[in-house]
Parts: structure tokens; sequence; C-alpha cells
């Protein structure tokens, strides 16, 4: 995998934990299911393109730009 790609994932990757942050308020304490649903779908893809990216990138820098 290029750096550039890299780099496309973890931005994607921030970006959705953006999504996930803001799910968790929505959700109301995972009491409504299809909120909760889009949280923890978000969290697991923001999670594993993380990880896809810092197979390429330094952990340090890859964990400050997530």
């Amino acid at each position: 995998m290029s750096a550039n790609r890299a780099w496309f994932l973890i931005t994607i990757a921030g970006l959705l934990e953006v999504a996930w942050a803001m799910g968790l308020k929505y959700s109301e304490g995972f009491s409504r299911p299809w909120v909760s649903a889009f949280t923890v779908a978000t969290m697991i893809a923001s999670m594993w393109l993380l990880a896809q990216g810092l197979k390429v990138l330094p952990a340090g820098t890859g964990y400050a730009v997530w």
C-alpha cells in the first residue's frame, strides 16, 4: 500500500471517529437501535481503517491525525 492511500485511510478513519462520537450522543445510552447500530458500525470501520493505515505510517503520526 502506498503512503498516499494510507493517509487517505487515516483521514476517513478520523471522519468516522467524529461520526461515532456524535452517534454516542444520539443513541441515548444505546436505547435507540438504529442509531446504536450506526454507532457500532462506524466504530468498527474507524478502527479497521486506522489499523490499515498504521501498517504503512508511523504510529505516533497516524494517531495524531486520527
